[in-house]
Parts: structure tokens; C-alpha cells; sequence
């Protein structure tokens, strides 16, 4: 059998492509040198599987969430008790894309949906980055299961600014997924919705929260961040935490648009 060799080239250049945005998202301090790693061999798999539609949609993921990062930058950093902040890690990386890489490097050789999988996944990981990084900005926050008040930019608290930009963060890459005809754009954008609330109720109960008995307040982080002091589990599975949540709401990103296409076809 001879090499698919317009496949191999497809693969390398979308290897140099991944290389030269994640080394400029590294020295962007956008990505750890690990999370850099992860966005490789991610961007590499969607450029080598899917071609440019997959990279586009991809692409347009991770530069809208590295330049959201940086709005309100002051602010984001007074909440130490939230969380991961800075450059993204390996485990960030995965867990926003590990989802949608998967579904790519099996959409040649299973005979299912997965390219729509692939953008469902990333429109839940883009709701939940819009929603995370525009929403904490907001004076206020309530719990999505409760309603009560809660600390701004603690996981599971809701605003509206963060709710409307969940929303268009689904949009925007669903309108991207179906611009580049990858997609189409409903079931992708219900999908990436449906992955944004599910992250939000996941946040406010069965991730874990931690309680510091230094600075006697609730946090995300052990040792917490603000001070170094080991923490202990308040609420919570002590094995789910923020990452955790972000695959299994962009595994239900996936999911959702799947589902939403294959039960109402005659609607896309």
C-alpha cells in the first residue's frame, strides 16, 4: 500500500503551523511551557485530521480565549481564591481540548458525527472561557442552584454579563464551525450552551471547595493561594476540580450537538 502522502504533508504543516502559534502563545505568557506542549499536539491533530475548517475553528477558539484573558487583568488577579490564574497549563489545555482532539484524530476512521462533536466540544469550552473571563468582572453573583449571593469569580456563581457571554462564546464558535462549513451552526451552539450551564452546575456542587483555617474564608486552591496555607475540603468530591469540570462539560458540548442533530435533522 502506498503512503497517503498528501495526508503526510497535511500533517506536517499543520505540525509547523501548532509549533509557531504555541510558541508565540508561550512567549505570549499565554501557556505554560507544558500547556504550549498540549496546544501542539491538539492544533496538529485538528490541522492534520480536518484540514483548515478544523484549524479555523480551533484557531479561533484559543486567540478569542488568550485575548479575553487579558481584559480586566487587574481585577481577575485580586480573586486568589479562584481557581488557576496566568498561563494556561498542559492540564488546562487538555482539558478545554482534550475532548475535541479526540474526536478528530477518530473522525477518519469511525463511521460517526465526530467532526460535529469536534466544534460542540469547543463551543462548551468557549462558553465557559467567555462566561468565566467577561463574567468576573461583574459586581455580583449568585449560585446557579441556590440563587444566593456568592463571591465573584467563585466556580458555579452566575451573573448576567457572564450568562450573555456563555451565550455568544457557544455562538461564536458555532458561527465559525458553520461559516467554514464544518458544522452546522444550531446544533453546535446548543451543544457549547449546554456544556457552559452544565460546567456552572458542576462548579457550584461537586467540584470541590476548600476551606483555609488562616485566612478562615472558602477557596479553590491547596495550599491556598494567597497565603501557602494547606486547606481542607469543605464541599465537594475531592478528585473533581475546575479541570475536571471542563472536560465533562466539553464532553457534553460534544455530546448535545450530536444529539441535537441527529434527533431533529430536517431542522439544519
Amino acid at each position: 500500500m502506498e503512503p497517503d502522502t498528501a495526508g503526510l504533508t497535511q500533517i506536517a504543516i499543520g505540525a509547523v503551523a501548532s509549533f509557531v502559534i504555541a510558541t508565540l502563545a508561550y512567549l505570549a505568557r499565554a501557556l505554560t511551557p507544558s500547556g504550549a506542549f498540549a496546544a501542539f499536539a491538539i492544533g496538529t491533530a485538528a490541522f492534520g485530521v480536518g484540514g483548515l475548517p478544523a484549524a479555523y475553528v480551533l484557531l479561533a477558539f484559543f486567540l478569542a480565549a488568550s485575548l479575553l484573558s487579558r481584559l480586566g487583568a487587574r481585577r481577575k488577579r485580586e480573586l486568589v481564591d479562584w481557581g488557576k490564574h496566568g498561563p494556561r497549563d498542559a492540564w488546562q489545555v487538555l482539558a478545554n481540548g482534550g475532548v475535541a482532539a479526540l474526536c478528530i484524530a477518530l473522525s477518519r476512521t469511525i463511521d460517526a458525527p465526530l467532526l460535529l462533536a469536534f466544534a460542540g466540544s469547543l463551543a462548551a469550552a468557549n462558553a465557559d472561557t467567555w462566561s468565566t473571563e467577561i463574567g468576573t468582572l461583574s459586581r455580583r453573583a449568585r449560585s446557579i442552584i441556590t440563587f444566593r449571593p456568592v463571591t465573584r469569580g467563585i466556580s458555579g456563581g452566575v451573573s448576567l454579563l457572564g450568562t450573555l457571554a456563555q451565550l455568544a462564546g457557544a455562538a461564536f464558535v458555532a458561527a465559525v464551525a458553520y461559516e467554514v462549513h464544518l458544522a452546522p451552526f444550531w446544533p453546535v451552539a446548543i451543544g457549547g450552551v449546554a456544556g457552559g450551564f452544565l460546567d456552572s452546575i458542576l462548579g457550584a456542587s461537586a467540584q470541590a471547595l476548600r476551606w483555609c483555617p488562616r485566612c478562615a474564608r472558602p477557596c479553590e486552591t491547596n495550599p491556598h493561594a494567597a497565603c501557602g496555607t494547606p486547606t481542607t475540603l469543605f464541599r465537594g468530591l475531592r478528585w473533581i476540580d475546575n479541570d475536571v469540570v471542563n472536560l465533562l462539560a466539553t464532553l457534553c458540548g460534544a455530546g448535545v450537538a450530536v444529539l441535537v442533530a441527529w434527533k431533529w435533522p430536517s431542522l439544519w
